[in-house]
């Protein structure tokens, strides 16, 4: 890998964690009363996104939807089976419990997101419209209808968001 490409990396990992955490300041913002600098940070986010974007289209990482589609199916797998069991045993030794259960609703999230990539893979020629919800507690994510209570978390089916 070239040193370029290294920066590209580097860059968009640094814009994409830049956007999700500028819509984290916006949620805060709009709860404290700020609406404008709420509006302020989606801007930045939004404008964040679109460096990741170009970075990741700079090094050619965008791919067909079949080639997508299998790299977020490893992506995900990785982090079920490898990354997040590891999180959770050091959040637990350590005794931080918001990390582990921050992680461990992630990890069982990942899971549900490598078996709906894979079923998209799967059915890439053959796709029918469905639509997807996710609880916003945890993340949990579903196709067709909301839950009457999250699998993962326990939320009731409010705490769900549909996906447009």
């Amino acid at each position: 890998m070239t040193k370029s490409e290294q920066n590209l990396w580097e860059a968009f990992a640094g814009e994409s964690q830049a956007n999700r955490k500028y819509l984290a300041f916006a949620q805060k913002a709009d709860r404290e009363g700020f609406p404008q600098v709420a509006k302020l940070f989606r801007a930045a986010a939004e404008a964040e996104t679109v460096h990741a974007h170009a970075h990741l289209r700079a090094l050619g990482a965008v791919k067909s939807t079949a080639e997508n589609l299998q790299e977020a199916v490893a992506g995900e797998s990785h982090e079920f089976k490898e990354m997040y069991p590891a999180m959770i045993v050091t959040a637990k030794a350590e005794d931080n419990k918001q990390a582990e259960r921050t992680f461990t609703y992630a990890n069982a999230v990942e899971k549900i997101h490598a078996e709906l990539y894979q079923k998209a893979l799967d059915t890439l020629e053959s796709q029918t419209a469905v639509d997807y919800f996710v609880c916003m507690t945890c993340g949990y994510t579903c196709e067709k209808e909301a839950p009457e209570k999250c699998p993962v978390c326990g939320a009731n089916h409010r705490a769900f968001k549909q996906v447009e």
